[in-house]
């Protein structure tokens, strides 16, 4: 659970033109006047749309025509005019909304929508279109690394000291066992910043590492032709796995090499002051080995042995440390298959000290034996694994999240169906039923939807951490997709593209540094502190959250208009890993798929 994130934004300016598209990305340039008003009517897509794919825009009534007309950028010239769709009554928010649909529109090039005395934003279409957001999302994470100095040649502006070096970990009283006595040190240096705050959490590592990888698994000729300017760029290994990496060699430092347990941690015992990272001299510890991060960590693991074999040579003995830390982890749960981290009961245990960042806390640990069955079956073909498959794999479908991890494994066993067609085919089948039954209620609330997108279909999508909502019902989709064929499904996640990147109620884009009304003051202890006026790119907000937990003010309380870009609220412009995962998935398997799903024609290759 994301506690502390504060999410400034930069602006950057893409322009296409593959044949008739260029791309420019300008970084770090200063923020518009327009990025500070007020939302525009017009919401569209900020970065833009594919040649072949749906494109709609919606339009907040009331307004003073009823149609609407397109020029390109600059250019007085109309090249497409249609009429918008009648009035619609949100069931989010008192919005009303008009659809204005140009899916018709198929050269490439720059451009703005006119209804009456209203203009748009200035939107792409092109091959390659979301390529920015992919790049800028996976590359969000470095810009999270602990223990290391970020040089100006890869983070720019954003460039800063190391902090929090971790070399020296104390060994708190409830993690103490062994040789490993309350008080001692360990060293638990690099990973991921969790969020806005300064700790590193396993059981939200394993959601996001596991989505990453997916992401790999899924589309690895297409990740292996993505840069993003991090200091492993020039290697043989995709960027994603580089990141990907840094984390993972942290992940292995959590593990108790003992008796194979892992902590659930390495934290302040309380949320630190707003300063950057290198001059926060908060005593750092590991707190108690629990159930849940023991079983995320043994499925981060498996899944990693395997994507890792094709790189024994870069990483020699890797994958087999991975899957034998796996294997351990798993024989420690198999004696300790119930021990939630508690970490209000710790504290009235009077351990010193106390802490209080934040718990990720979970009594049900069904679904995590299940994703690390899963992950191990697959890694390994050990049908002792599937034994723990078969007692939840009937169990109900829904979407992930850091205490729910259950949907991880069916997007595992499907990826690897040929293995389980000889054997286990009731089960495969019975597995893509329950997604695809899923995927169509989906697609069924699209259409009573007032802008048009699968998220927002009931209020409960407004939650905090609603945008991983929208990206995580888009990976779904495109899970769907990948049974049948279907563009329907791919289509319904693509809305929801279009929603995080500003076709929603609050006229933002929900990704720093993307687009021209991005997220700019995000809960981000390194957005806060760094004296830099554009936040760090690539990161994910929270989203509308009528939940307002932080006690902040908000303009608006209605569920899908209750955002805040304010660094106060964190419950709803934080930036979290976990967010961030389904944001990579998603952009980066359009790019990957465009074609693929005839949203663009292939360029010709050159005689």
């Amino acid at each position: 659970m994301p506690i502390e994130i504060h999410h400034l934004g930069y602006v950057v300016f893409y322009i296409y033109a593959m044949k008739q598209l260029l791309l420019f990305v300008f970084v770090g340039a200063s923020v518009t006047a327009t990025a500070q008003d007020k939302p525009n009517p017009i919401r569209i897509n900020q970065l833009g749309y594919f040649p072949l794919a749906p494109k709609t825009a919606i339009v907040i009534a009331p307004v003073e025509s009823d149609s609407f007309y397109i020029t390109a950028i600059n250019k007085p010239d109309t090249v497409f005019k249609g009429l918008l769709s009648k009035e619609m009554q949100s069931a989010n928010s008192s919005l009303k909304t008009r659809v204005a649909n140009f899916t018709y529109l198929l050269n490439s090039g720059t451009y703005q929508i006119h209804v009456g005395n209203m203009v748009s934003y200035p939107f792409s279409i092109g091959i390659d279109v979301l390529k920015p957001v992919g790049i800028a999302s996976i590359k969000g994470y470095y810009f999270q690394r602990a223990s290391m100095e970020l040089q100006p040649k890869y983070a720019g502006q954003w460039a800063r000291a190391a902090g929090t070096p971790d070399k020296a970990v104390l060994v708190h009283p409830s993690a103490a066992a062994g040789t490993r006595t309350a008080g001692s040190t360990i060293s638990s240096p690099g990973g991921w910043y969790d969020a806005g705050d300064y700790n590193k959490y396993i059981v939200n590592s394993g959601i996001t590492m596991g989505t990453l990888l997916s992401a790999y698994e899924d589309f690895p000729a297409y990740f292996k032709t993505i840069a993003c300017n991090i200091p492993e760029s020039n290697d043989v290994v995709p960027d994603i796995l580089n990141e990907v990496l840094y984390n993972l060699r942290w992940m292995l430092t959590m593990q108790d090499p003992f008796d194979g347990g892992v902590y659930n941690k390495c934290t302040e015992p309380s949320f630190s002051e707003i300063a950057m990272p290198d001059k926060v001299s908060s005593q750092r510890w590991v707190v108690q080995k629990s159930t849940a991060a023991t079983l995320d960590f043994a499925a981060v693991m498996a899944q990693a042995s395997r994507i890792l074999v094709a790189y024994q040579k870069q990483f020699p003995g890797l994958s087999d440390s991975c899957l034998t830390a796996a294997k351990n982890a798993w024989e420690w749960v198999q004696k300790n298959p119930a021990v939630e981290y508690n970490q209000t009961a710790m504290n009235n245990m009077l351990m010193k000290p106390a802490i209080t960042t934040g718990g990720y806390g979970d009594k049900v640990f069904i679904d995590e034996w299940f994703w690390a069955a899963c992950e191990l079956y697959i890694s390994t073909g050990n049908e002792d694994y599937y034994k723990f498959i078969s007692r939840s794999i009937n169990n109900k479908l829904t979407l992930p999240g850091w205490n729910n991890v259950f949907a991880l494994g069916y997007y595992t066993l499907l990826r690897h169906s040929k293995k389980l067609e000889a054997t286990h085919a009731a089960d495969l089948a019975n597995m893509k039923r329950k997604i695809l039954e899923l995927a169509d209620a989906y697609l069924q609330a699209v259409q009573g939807n007032a802008f048009k997108t699968v998220m927002g279909q009931a209020k409960t999508d407004f939650i905090w951490g609603s945008n991983a909502v929208a990206a995580n019902q888009g990976v779904l989709l495109l899970n769907a997709y990948s049974i049948n064929s279907d563009r329907k499904y791919a289509d319904a996640a693509l809305s929801n593209m279009d929603y995080i990147l500003g076709k929603n109620a609050t006229g933002y884009c929900f990704v720093t540094g993307i687009g021209s009304k991005p997220t700019m003051h995000p809960h981000h202890r390194l957005s806060m502190a760094d004296d830099v006026a554009e936040p760090v790119p690539g990161l994910l907000a929270g989203g509308p959250n009528p939940g307002k937990q932080d006690k902040c003010t908000y303009e608006f309380s209605e569920p899908e208009t209750c955002y805040a870009d304010v660094d106060c609220s964190y419950a709803s412009n934080e930036i979290a890993i976990n967010w961030n995962a389904p944001l990579v998935y998603l952009s980066n398997a359009f790019n990957a798929l465009q074609y693929k799903l005839g949203y663009a024609t292939p360029p010709q290759k050159k005689k």
